[in-house]
């Protein structure tokens, strides 16, 4: 009997309309489908189907049904591409897996078939299965599920001992335990499979340590995995905010990343939410574990209640209040750079920006020049000469190479000397005869600079960091999608607006710009930004003059 592809059958359905899927699972499977065309990775139809079969032959429903599971298409594409998608080696593809999906779509009971699989049937002799919460007792769901399906089946039953604290299969000698939030280092723990249930749920700093040591401490398993499946939340800031940044990072194909697997079941437009074919995008079991009719009666509820309706987009839509998703795509920042010098420019006239680090961090001063109704960015980078071996290192990125291009400028030792931003704009009038009408700087900037550019005749503007910046940054998606946007020969320009995410808040309809991880750096957008928040601003005084119709020449 041939083996069945359920990850081009799936696909295949949402291509052709028969399966509504929002734009995150199609981004997914595009991503699959071109890495196994591109050889990027390979597909193990004997793997993926062995997965399937096994828990459609052994793994029970223990709760809302009865009988062995029947996996529905996605279901079942989702499982193939977990094991069924290999590398150059015959090991599984992808180790982090990262599923959002609404309530009441099996998730729990699909985490607990998984484990049953990984324990019994995944080949590792002395695996640790881990179910990871902040407490016990929030580990309790997916363990117990577990422990449920290995009762209701007599082949698993049998080789399987409850013991106090952990369930022991002495055939593979694996251990299935629960396990709360701890400080120990990773050196403490083997896993072979995490599940992480609800990872909305996990606050701030606790959850995001415990999740890299158990990241870290995979690297001992031929191939391990760790699976996070979780409907959306409240909690701000946590891991899921940061796994939901990577994952459409990688999705828009601006991470690096390998071994990533994000599913983001996620409905595409906020103003559809009470749409149930909309609704299909966050609930693909709609029909099966849970009907329209539930839909349409929470709906009725929502719409008479902001709370509700909060409530009814946080869980059933997966739209957070405040969700942090990636910002452009890599093909359309990749569009647009250019190769461009100031000379070009003579005699025109710009708006400027600067975004100072308090520290160490770099500093990041742009101009921008209009012509031909199109924008042309320059931008230059400033760090201190002691901070260029640990930034390399820390933030994997190769500044020496941008110091010898001339984007980046070693200044100072250990503080970034201001006089050296506050040269490169002066020179861009005595050297280039380019005229800055405004220069905008977020606040916090060392006010002798400020007073320095003032002295020397620019007229400066200081902008606020945060959500009153969403006007601004609509008009420069819309500027760089219509490519009427150019960066200067100016890679590490580039990198900072792939690092970019933004942080939606529901109830303000508005967002604010933050890192799509903790060590990426975004200074360079910041100074485009504030250069374009000044330009918006005067708009209605030095508009005319920025368009660069009549270019003028010398002072």
């Amino acid at each position: 009997m041939p083996y069945s592809n359920y990850i081009f059958e799936y696909y295949a359905a949402i291509k052709s309309g028969k399966i509504t899927a929002g734009r995150w699972i199609l981004a997914a499977y595009r991503m699959i489908i071109d890495g196994l065309e591109k050889s990027s990775f390979f597909f193990d139809a004997r793997k993926a189907n062995k997965a399937v079969q096994f828990i459609e032959d052994f793994c029970h429903h223990f709760e809302g049904g009865e009988g062995l599971l029947k996996l529905e298409l996605w279901q079942k594409a989702l499982v193939s591409c977990m094991f069924g998608i290999v590398d150059s080696d015959g090991l599984r593809m992808f180790r982090e897996v990262f599923v959002v999906i609404g309530r009441k779509n099996g998730k729990t009971i699909l985490a607990s078939a998984i484990m049953a699989y990984m324990a019994y049937m995944d080949d590792e002799y002395g695996a640790k299965i881990y179910c990871l919460a902040p407490k016990l007792d929030q580990a309790d769901k997916a363990f117990d599920g577990f422990y449920q399906m290995v009762k209701a089946e007599p082949e698993l039953r049998t080789l399987a001992k409850k013991r106090r604290s952990d369930i022991y299969i002495e055939e593979s000698n694996t251990t299935v335990m629960k396990l709360a939030f701890s400080a120990k280092k990773s050196d403490g723990f083997n896993p072979h499979l995490v599940i992480n249930d609800e990872v909305a749920s996990w606050v701030g700093d606790p959850g995001l340590k415990q999740y890299e040591v158990m990241k870290s401490a995979l690297g001992s398993r031929r191939q391990p995995m760790i699976l996070s499946i979780s409907t959306a939340g409240y909690i701000n800031d946590g891991i899921y905010d940061e796994l939901m940044k990577r994952a459409t990072s990688f999705l828009k194909g601006n991470s690096k990343e390998r071994r990533l697997l994000p599913m983001l079941y996620i409905i595409d437009d906020t103003e559809k939410w009470n749409s149930i074919e909309e609704l299909k995008k966050s609930n693909p079991n709609m029909g099966v574990s849970v009907q329209p009719s539930f839909f349409e009666e929470e709906i009725a509820v929502a719409e008479m209640s902001l709370s509700k309706r909060v409530e009814f987009l946080t869980k059933y839509c997966n739209i957070k209040q405040n969700s942090s998703v990636a910002w452009l795509d890599y093909a359309i920042v990749d569009a647009a750079k250019e190769e461009a010098t100031l000379e070009a420019f003579r005699g025109c006239y710009a708006v400027g920006g600067i975004d100072l680090s308090q520290t160490t961090d770099l500093t990041a001063a742009s101009v921008l020049i209009e012509r031909d109704g199109v924008i042309h960015a320059f931008t230059r980078f400033f760090m201190p000469a002691s901070r260029l071996e640990k930034a390399q290192a820390t933030d994997g990125v190769p500044y020496d190479i941008f110091v010898r291009k001339g984007v980046l400028v070693l200044s100072g030792e250990n503080h970034v000397d201001y006089r050296d931003v506050y040269q490169f704009f002066v020179d861009l009038q005595q050297t280039h005869e380019i005229y800055v009408l405004k220069i905008g700087y977020d606040r916090y900037s060392a006010q002798y600079l400020i007073d320095d550019l003032k002295a020397y005749g620019y007229q400066t503007d200081d902008v606020f960091q945060g959500e009153n910046l969403a006007p601004v940054i609509r008009e420069f998606e819309g500027i760089i999608k219509d490519r009427k946007f150019k960066i200067a020969d100016n890679a590490l320009l580039q990198a900072h607006l792939l690092n970019v995410a933004l942080k939606h808040n529901m109830e303000t309809r508005k967002f604010r710009p933050v890192k799509i991880e903790q060590r990426a750096r975004i200074d360079g957008f910041v100074s485009v930004i504030d250069a374009l928040t000044v330009r918006q601003k005067y708009n209605a005084e030095i508009g005319i003059m920025l368009q660069n119709k009549a270019e003028r020449k010398g002072a």
